[in-house]
């Protein structure tokens, strides 16, 4: 390990959802050895989330925010954990999310996504990983990451949103949750960088 992913004891990530996105993006950042995660979301785990979710069945019915901790304890006991279990909103989200340094975006639904990527481009200064477009199965090499603005980056293909007939999958919930945490590693080991005034090898 190089010195600079020691930087990411020092780095905060918040996860807004816990579910298939969220729950994944959070596995990834614990095997990092990221120092603190800040975890939000109101919902329960419910059996029909184990086809995609980081969950067990004896954990039907706890709140995501409880299981999700607990599973992550067990990968990494060293990771501070700060959940949440509240319903965000614009008025809330800069108090809950006010210590990170990068925000994931992990909703469902459209109207939620925009809720909370507009509060943190105008209310905040931290960046936020968003995604549009990861339903169905195969073409996993459509989703892609892009860098928006400095503060913005979209994963997703941009257009296969859950419909009927278009599930979420495992696979490809997966595969987009996987660029959300390699967008978050980029981020901060850049920041760290930057901070250091010189590159690491």
């Amino acid at each position: 390990m190089t010195p600079l992913f020691f930087e990411l004891k020092n780095a905060v990530a918040g996860i807004a959802g816990l579910g298939g996105l969220g729950s994944n993006v959070a596995v990834a950042l614990a095997r990092l050895g990221l120092g603190r995660l800040i975890v939000v979301d109101f919902d329960v785990v419910e059996k029909s989330n184990l086809n995609r979710q980081q969950y067990y069945l004896d954990q039907v019915g706890m709140p995501k925010v409880d299981a999700l901790t607990a599973n992550l304890r067990r990968i990494n006991p060293a990771i501070e954990i700060v959940g949440h279990q509240v319903q965000l909103t614009p008025e809330n989200i800069p108090e809950v999310f006010a210590e990170a340094t990068v925000i994931a975006e992990c909703f469902d639904r459209g109207e939620q996504k925009q809720m909370l990527v507009e509060t943190v481009l105008v209310r905040m200064t931290a960046p936020i990983v968003t995604v549009s477009g990861l339903a169905g199965y195969g073409r996993s090499n459509e989703i892609v990451t892009q860098r928006i603005t400095s503060r913005l980056v979209l994963v997703g293909d941009g257009v296969n949103a859950a419909r009927p007939g278009v599930p979420l999958t495992a696979p490809r919930v997966g595969v987009a949750a996987h660029h959300q945490a390699n967008a978050i590693l980029e981020i901060m080991l850049t920041n760290a960088q930057k901070r250091a005034g010189r590159s690491w090898q």
